[in-house]
């Protein structure tokens, strides 16, 4: 599974349980049944990471219950190192309820009251074990509400005093934040610190206020810089990269599509496995074409099974799918 000669690379956040109807294509209403599927992004790129022979940690915070413990097996069994997890004795596993409509797209409702993730403090922090990274990656729901926003913030400094590069996925869920501007606002006030970015381009909509991210003036209205490299995913049609020197577009791969749940953290989690063995690549145009095709093709075979962790995909079938299209 994992590797540990390769190097380190931190994921700070949330895990939780996301519980998914039986049937495809139905409401949360109508639903008669549930599947439980671990879930979480920085978590779900944690997975991803060792799945593709890469070493990860994760740290965050669980309920001590049932779901808590299950979810840090879980880590665990992927080989994802734990050593950066607590456990709350007052409050439960965050759960989200997620369900695929026709089209494939996502409706969550979550149940978070607040849920052991949020009350991560920044005492509670494994500092050894963050400064001990390549890379530190982290997401936006992390710095929704205290005390875990002042954990995230002390977690990065920390990071970013040590010379570790900083990856930053929004991974914008709307229904977590009190309104659409307090979500933008949030996102934006992490985001110079990032040496990386990958958004979507419908993240890059709604941080553009609107803009069209198929435009790359509105893609670069993003840049700051400290950044090296932003990427943007485009779902199935692929990934464009940005930077001060080259920008272009990588094609996706076309797969029959049952969730796009992971698909993001599939593809973050592949090219951190590729920036953690050759740091170059945020220069080398032509490293980066390639480290980036191999991640579209780990997020596009993500899509085909249901949940995100257990649909992660190893070296062998991304490969697999690069050659099939090839042809």
């Amino acid at each position: 599974m994992s590797n540990t000669s390769s190097p380190l690379i931190v994921c700070f956040g949330e895990m939780l349980i996301d519980f998914v109807p039986d049937v495809a294509g139905v409401s949360l209403a109508e639903s008669t049944g549930f599947l439980k599927a671990p879930g979480g992004a920085p978590a779900n790129v944690a997975c991803a990471i060792t799945k593709l022979g890469g070493n990860s940690a994760f740290v965050g915070k669980f309920g001590d219950d049932e779901f808590g413990h299950m979810l840090v097996d879980i880590l665990k069994k992927n080989g994802v190192k734990s050593e950066g997890v607590c456990f709350d004795q007052h409050a439960r596993t965050a759960l989200a309820f997620v369900t695929l409509k026709h089209n494939g797209e996502r409706e969550f409702m979550f149940y978070r009251n607040p849920s052991a993730d949020m009350l991560l403090k920044d005492s509670e922090l494994n500092m050894g074990l963050i400064k001990q990274a390549k890379i530190f990656h982290y997401g936006s729901i992390s710095l929704i509400s205290e005390p875990c926003r002042s954990a995230h913030l002390a977690a990065m400094k920390a990071a970013k005093e040590a010379g570790i590069l900083l990856s930053y996925d929004p991974n914008l869920r709307l229904p977590l934040w009190p309104s659409a501007d307090a979500a933008r606002d949030g996102i934006k006030s992490i985001w110079n610190f990032a040496d990386f970015i990958k958004v979507s381009d419908e993240e890059v909509r709604f941080l553009t206020n609107g803009g069209d991210p198929e435009k790359d003036e509105v893609v670069m209205s993003l840049w700051h810089d400290n950044l090296k490299l932003l990427l943007v995913t485009y779902g199935e049609k692929g990934s464009g990269y940005f930077n001060k020197k080259f920008k272009g577009r990588i094609p996706g791969f076309s797969v029959k599509t049952i969730d796009t749940t992971g698909a993001g953290d599939s593809f973050v989690g592949s090219f951190l496995v590729s920036v953690g063995k050759d740091p170059n690549l945020f220069n080398d145009e032509e490293k980066l074409k390639e480290a980036l095709k191999f991640s579209n093709a780990c997020g596009a075979l993500c899509t085909t099974q249901k949940g995100a962790i257990p649909a992660l995909p190893t070296p062998a079938a991304a490969q697999e799918l690069i050659k099939s299209h090839a042809k």
